[in-house]
């Protein structure tokens, strides 16, 4: 059996999706979850779970101690490394990059490169400029390096201030937080479905990503844009592999935000919709520009499946019984390892729902993450 490692901030979802795809997997992240080192035959922490920083030292490390395995045929980056390109490339000189190369991930996550080629094909995306608007009402001040939108925030001007780096201002959007889950070969590009986004404010961040509900519908004019700026970028940018496109949905209208060049926690609504899962053809697509073939449009009798994380609402202290506990629910994912200590804001688990309709996964949803809150809260 070949082997396959993967790494992200939190590698659970790939894990489980690299078993599905019938990978001996080695699962490289910062949590080390039950159910994560459940799915891998190996796992090496890649940081201090607090911080939900990388550590590019140990990063390499781990890779190093995968390939002397001998029979990894690469490894897949997730979240947290397209903010890291030099690691990426760093990393693919060990064992082979199995995703969007790092001269790839570069031009695609620079606001310049990318919203400039949104005007350049004529697709809409919200006003962005490098300096500070006159009136920042409106404005939103985001970071290229971000992910998961804790670094998003709105704007504010103090006077003299510089603006960070890799910053820039973005003109906030009308509708809704959505994405396209597609597979990208380096010419082409598939799209699996649409997503409805959770976006909440968490510990005063505003727009945090706290999970995501698909396949939705969409109208025939926003599936249509949508997929036509998918299969520009692939093209534009060489993206290899799954990967998502953010974006804000106002009825028929489309407004483009950001592509994460590599596998995205939708992933997991198409785990069942796919042969072997989303991560089999994911490794199709890098070795052998192979796109599955989907309907994105033909949602009818598909059932819908969405998680949402479940932050910490203040210090929470979870010992041996009460994380065995917690991993009794057949809807509770990300499970910490035996006892843990988490602050406000922290990630602590996830929660998922499969049901008929968008509606109906929310609500279950909603009820699950507040069940599991109020468990620890009456603790």
């Amino acid at each position: 059996m070949a082997s396959l490692a993967v790494a992200a901030v939190s590698a659970r979802m790939l894990a489980e999706s690299a078993a599905q795809a019938g990978f001996e997997t080695v699962a490289l992240d910062l949590f080390g979850d039950r159910d994560t080192r459940s799915a891998s035959a190996e796992w090496w922490p890649i940081g201090e779970p607090g911080g939900l920083h990388i550590d590019a030292e140990l990063s390499l490390q781990a890779l190093h101690r995968v390939a002397r395995r001998g029979d990894a045929i690469g490894w897949v980056p997730g979240s947290g490394f397209e903010a890291l390109p030099d690691l990426l490339e760093q990393g693919a000189r060990v064992l082979p990059l199995l995703g969007t190369p790092a001269a790839s991930v570069r031009r695609v996550r620079d606001p310049a490169t990318f919203f400039g080629f949104l005007d350049a094909v004529q697709v809409a995306h919200p006003a962005v400029r490098a300096a500070p608007p006159a009136d920042v009402d409106g404005w939103l001040l985001k970071s290229a390096a971000g992910t998961g939108g804790w670094h998003i925030r709105h704007a504010s001007l103090q006077a003299g201030a510089a603006v960070p780096a890799q910053h820039y201002f973005q003109r906030h959007a009308l509708g809704v937080p959505m994405s396209a889950t597609f597979i990208a070969n380096g010419r082409d590009a598939c799209v699996l479905g649409f997503n409805a986004l959770i976006v909440r404010s968490v510990i005063g961040r505003p727009f945090v990503y706290c999970g995501a509900i698909g396949p939705v519908p969409l109208t025939a004019p926003a599936a249509a844009q949508l997929t036509r700026a998918v299969q520009l970028l692939a093209v534009e940018f060489s993206l290899l592999g799954a990967c998502s496109l953010d974006f804000m949905l106002d009825g028929d209208e489309v407004s483009l935000l950001e592509v994460n060049p590599r596998p995205s926690a939708s992933m997991a609504c198409y785990a069942k919709h796919l042969p072997q899962g989303v991560l089999a053809a994911h490794v199709r697509a890098c070795l052998q520009a192979e796109l599955p073939h989907a309907r994105p449009l033909d949602v009818a009798g598909r059932p819908v499946h969405g998680h949402h994380i479940v932050f910490a609402r203040h210090r929470l202290v979870l010992d041996d019984a009460a994380s065995a506990r917690l991993a009794e629910r057949a809807h509770c994912h990300d499970l910490p390892f035996g006892a843990a200590t988490f602050a406000a804001g922290d990630p602590v688990c996830s929660v998922s729902a499969t049901a008929d309709s968008a509606d109906g996964v929310g609500t279950q949803l909603s009820q699950r993450r507040e069940a599991v809150l109020n468990t620890w809260e009456r603790r």
